[in-house]
């Protein structure tokens, strides 16, 4: 099929005169590419009229030009854009006589589809021009990255409370008073006393008749803490006076305690020393109990 209007002479190789767009520069056009496809959907130049073999050629030159530094976004444009154009040129081309069968009926769903496609190139171009544009607006704008100046910087806001000098100097006098340590009572708490005579009284009954038995179960019915320290205190008092042997196998492990002395030689006194020692009031008094005075368990005399 020859192209109607096709004697538009093509001048220099299409090179673009600073934007970076390919030209063309025909007989009845001259311009960037894109631009000749926005004037025929606008109906104002007649795509018959344009030699596309010669933009074909011009563009092929251009990209000998170019070399490695083509855009490869600029050349899939142009085969968008002349793809477009071909058929569009080819669909004026054909008769527009009535539809007489099928294929003459798809002949013109294409020109409508070309048409529609036509217009959603236009758009997405006008889209792409606003964002160029909003970028290069933004691109002018820099953000405050100084600081402020000194005769700014030193500058305080003005007070506006609604108080004098005098009420200023009681709210100083309040603050530099001495503040008074808040005390917590504790007359409230109790903690029992133990006494270590006691339980020494109980391991006598307990162990009196010869047989070993195991710390864990002489303590076994001790509700407290204190209590079985108490007990181990009075246990060790024994042992200081002969009454009783300790034996562990193992470091940490089961404590074994076995009477030794006879049931008339136990001493009613043991454990005696540790309930003489003088005991204060309040919560210290389970302290007073088990820690002597230099901060060391007392041993008896």
């Amino acid at each position: 099929m020859d192209e109607a209007g096709g004697s538009g002479t093509a001048s220099d190789i299409g090179v673009a005169p600073g934007d970076g767009r390919f030209h063309v520069t025909l007989t009845n056009f001259e311009g960037p590419f894109d631009l000749l496809l926005s004037l025929i959907s606008k109906h104002k130049l007649d795509v018959t009229e344009i030699a596309l073999s010669q933009v074909t050629d011009e563009f092929i030159n251009y990209i000998e030009a170019a070399g490695d530094s083509l855009d490869l976004g600029q050349a899939t444009e142009f085969v968008v854009v002349a793809a477009t154009l071909l058929d569009l040129k080819a669909a004026r081309l054909l008769p527009s006589a009535d539809v007489e069968d099928e294929d003459d009926l798809a002949a013109l769903e294409a020109r409508d589809l070309l048409f529609a496609r036509l217009l959603a190139y236009r758009a997405f171009r006008e889209a792409a021009d606003f964002l160029r544009a909003h970028e290069l607006d933004q691109s002018r704008r820099f953000s405050r990255e100084v600081s402020l100046e000194p005769r700014f910087a030193g500058a305080l806001p003005d007070v506006l409370l609604g108080v004098g000098v005098e009420a200023f100097a009681a709210l100083a006098a309040k603050a530099v008073q001495p503040q008074v340590p808040v005390e917590v009572s504790t007359s409230h708490l109790h903690v029992p006393r133990v006494s270590v005579r006691e339980h020494a009284g109980i391991l006598r009954q307990r162990l009196a008749g010869g047989a070993t038995t195991s710390f864990r179960s002489l303590t076994s019915d001790c509700s407290t803490t204190l209590e079985v320290v108490a007990r181990f205190l009075a246990l060790l008092d024994l042992h200081t006076r002969g009454s009783v042997s300790l034996e562990q196998l193992t470091a940490l492990g089961e404590l074994h305690v076995r009477w030794t002395a006879a049931k008339e030689d136990a001493d009613p006194e043991a454990g005696q020393v540790w309930d003489d020692q003088e005991q204060p009031d309040g919560p210290d008094a389970t302290q007073a109990q088990v820690v002597g005075d230099d901060g060391r368990q007392p041993r008896p005399a």
